[in-house]
């Protein structure tokens, strides 16, 4: 299992390096045609509303109660059982979701009255932000209905990472990239606001997504026709994990949200600051953290069927492993090259040096959470996989709970940033209590052979850190460098860290079998 697994987070991780490159070149096209003004916030705030709806519908609380039902399905059952649950499975939630779309489309005047309350207010008293709230209006009725092809995607993408197909899924984000590129770089010229050229482009990037992975379905045998059945015994399996799952799974994209909210009443530029400091974030977190919890999922909930809690404990133990060997560097990256990376990236066009400043300060905020975003991606499959959806949402209800306060204590003194520190601390506290719990269960204990891998670890990380410290320029040389000595500086910096980090681990002892999963079939 241990080969296979590391194959499988081989493939996710380069199908979503392809996809989160294009997400980089995506954001750069939108930073260089917007910047971090009053229309990037508006767009950038219509496009989260659905992203978030996405994580509670979709991906994440979704994958995570319908894999542990497929896999049990696969396991006892006939394939024409399940090809019967997949059919009742898509059929009651794509209702559920179509009705809600089109809610959505009517009523999105009361949703960015709702989460943007700040320019709300504008709007009714006449305001210098009232302007946004009309945007956001308008731009919400296009960019909502991706809500309703992600979720399909998001379905297909379960079941045929659950048959061993991970490739397909990682892959389908490309096509949102590259629509919404295409339609800044095709379109734009031609039309007076731009965000009404990106907006449709989310539209247009959820309809491909959705075609690209029918045909993958198909050749799998598992393309059924959607029927209604609300009383299926799978889907009632699946619905009674997921409502708890939809707060527990979505705790981070709700606190996303609530900044979204907190910002609207901040500074011009908060929105975008915070966005393009997540965008980095999100980087490491989908090219590790996501792509690691994506194949150990499926591996758990068999692994829980066939009641292999020994391996189920060990597995665990290889995705801490793993997670830690890749975070914690990526972490320090993050917060120590903050300014190189905005730079190269998006200081061009209307994103001037100034934004680059501002946005510099969240991305250190949100990259020292980096770790613990992504241990919360690991641990939680291991309630999933369970079929335990009610003890991770006590405690990610009691961490947004805490996000609030942390928001109110932060955001008050530091503004944007606050929210940003706010957020990165409640993902600690949701990642501490993930791993208690797991502990207290006799779930999953960390061995003492991790226990003094990690310390390696920081020892690796801490002599990485001290070579970037010492020889990143200040942000005034990043400024005078051309674009091309900035590439050369940054990617020297990336590389030279990233082959002390690695030399440190192998001196201090670090072997590939400490990347196996121990006791596991190779």
């Amino acid at each position: 299992m241990s080969k296979k697994m590391l194959k499988s987070g081989a493939i996710v991780s380069a199908m979503t390096f392809i996809s989160r490159i294009l997400g980089l070149i995506r954001d750069i096209v939108v930073a260089n045609i917007m910047g971090a003004g009053a229309a990037a916030d508006v767009f950038l705030f219509a496009n989260k509303i659905p992203n978030f709806l996405r994580r509670l519908f979709a991906e994440g609380a979704f994958a995570q109660a319908f894999v542990p039902v497929f896999s049990e399905y696969q396991e006892k059952h006939s394939q024409d059982e399940v090809r019967r649950l997949i059919a009742a499975v898509s059929g009651t939630l794509g209702t559920i979701v179509t009705v809600i779309t089109l809610i959505g489309v009517i009523a999105s005047p009361v949703i960015v009255a709702l989460f943007g309350f700040g320019w709300f207010l504008d709007w009714l008293n006449d305001g210098p932000s009232s302007s946004k709230y009309e945007l956001a209006s308008s731009l919400l009725k296009i960019t909502f209905p991706y809500l309703w092809f992600i979720t399909f995607v998001a379905m297909a993408g379960a079941i045929l990472n659950t048959l061993g197909k991970f490739a397909v899924a990682a892959f389908t984000p490309v096509f949102l990239n590259i629509a919404i590129i295409a339609c800044a770089v095709w379109l734009s010229p031609y039309v007076d606001r731009a965000e009404y050229v990106l907006a449709f482009g989310v539209f247009l990037g959820g309809c491909i997504q959705f075609l690209f992975q029918i045909p993958f379905l198909k050749r799998a045998g598992v393309l059924v026709r959607p029927t209604w059945n609300w009383h299926h015994p799978g889907v009632v399996k699946i619905r009674t994990l997921m409502i708890p799952a939809m707060f527990g799974v979505s705790v981070s994209q709700i606190n996303l949200l609530l900044d979204t909210l907190i910002a609207s009443f901040l500074q011009t530029g908060s929105i975008s600051w915070l966005y393009f400091s997540d965008r980095l974030l999100e980087f490491p977190l989908g090219l590790f953290g996501i792509a690691i919890a994506t194949v150990i999922l499926p591996s758990l909930s068999k692994l829980h069927v066939n009641e292999s809690p020994q391996h189920f404990s060990k597995t665990l133990d290889w995705g801490v492993r793993l997670v830690c060997l890749l975070g914690v560097p990526a972490m320090f990256g993050l917060i120590l090259l903050a300014k190189p990376m905005l730079t190269v990236l998006f200081m061009r066009g209307e994103f001037t040096s100034y934004d680059v400043e501002m946005a510099s300060i969240s991305l250190m905020a949100y990259g020292a959470g980096l770790l613990s975003f992504m241990l919360v991606k690991v641990l939680a499959p291991g309630y999933y996989a369970r079929q335990d959806t009610k003890t991770p949402v006590r405690f990610g209800i009691f961490a947004m709970a805490c996000n609030m306060l942390f928001n109110i204590i932060f955001a008050i003194p530091y503004g944007y940033v606050g929210l940003a520190i706010a957020t990165s601390m409640s993902a600690s506290l949701n990642a501490f209590l993930l791993w208690r719990g797991l502990k207290q269960q006799q779930v999953f204990e960390l061995r003492t052979s991790t226990v003094w891998f990690l310390g390696r670890l920081l020892i690796a990380v801490a002599c990485m850190a001290v070579f970037l410290w010492q020889f990143t320029p200040p942000l005034s040389s990043w400024v005078s460098f051309n674009l091309w000595q900035q590439i050369t500086w940054l990617a020297g910096l990336i590389g030279v860290g990233a082959l002390i980090y690695l030399l440190v681990n192998l001196i201090l002892g670090l072997r590939i079998n400490d990347l196996r999963v121990s006791g596991a079939d190779n």
